[in-house]
């Protein structure tokens, strides 16, 4: 289980680098984002039970939240909400769950002054999980997604499933990157730079569909 963990990691981090360089809708876009999501979801249901089994908190919380985001991201695309209302609250309820253990895991990491350091850690993977279930019940209440709506979910889920994975990589497995370039720097680079990548490209699909007319995001 541990080799296809890492062998899936690390292709999910080269298909997902690509799918985020790629022109959107594009054939490369499309292929490594297949890639990327394939991989992903056996990372980190991999790493999720791996964590379990260890009972490695931080990596429970972030295996199950990483998982959330890209199966949710992915049906933002690819089902409409009227045929996926199902599995979108089984999703929901999860993230509620994963939000809602993972901060207890951080009020009781935070009582102990050895690993009080991680607790924001856990704070803010919780935060995200419980925002994200949130947003769920918001869709499921409104029953569609369309337009920049809908993209603005699969990007902006698919990106930050992306960024949470080069945070556990580069910066949480820091002992496994060979010397030269194991410097915090370099290190930091892919997780800004798969945030700011996300960042850029959800501004550039909400600036384009403002600028559409109204009856084109209708029909979008």
């Amino acid at each position: 289980m541990v080799v296809v963990h890492i062998t899936a990691g690390a292709v999910a981090l080269i298909a997902g680098l690509i799918a985020l360089l790629a022109r959107k809708g594009g054939i490369w876009h499309r292929q490594a984002g297949l890639v990327f999501a394939a991989a992903m979801l056996v990372m980190t249901s991999t790493g999720a039970v791996i964590a379990m089994l260890s009972f490695n908190r931080i990596s429970i919380i972030a295996g199950w939240l990483t998982f959330y985001l890209v199966a949710t991201g992915v049906l933002a695309v690819r089902k409409p909400v009227e045929e996926s209302r199902g599995i979108l609250t089984g999703f929901m309820l999860m993230a509620f769950a994963v939000g809602t253990i993972g901060y207890v895991f951080g009020f009781v990491v935070l009582a102990n002054p050895k690993v009080a350091k991680w607790a924001p850690m856990f704070f803010v993977f919780s935060s995200i999980a419980l925002l994200g279930a949130v947003f769920d019940l918001r869709l499921l209440r409104r029953g569609t997604l369309r337009g920049a709506q809908r993209l603005t979910r699969h990007l902006g889920r698919m990106g930050l499933a992306l960024t949470i994975a080069n945070l556990s990589f580069f910066l949480g497995q820091a002992q496994h990157i060979p010397a030269p370039f194991n410097h915090p720097l370099l290190r930091a680079t892919p997780v800004l730079l798969s945030l700011l990548l996300t960042l850029y490209w959800l501004a550039r699909v909400n600036i384009k569909h403002r600028s559409l007319p109204v009856a084109n995001l209708r029909s979008g």
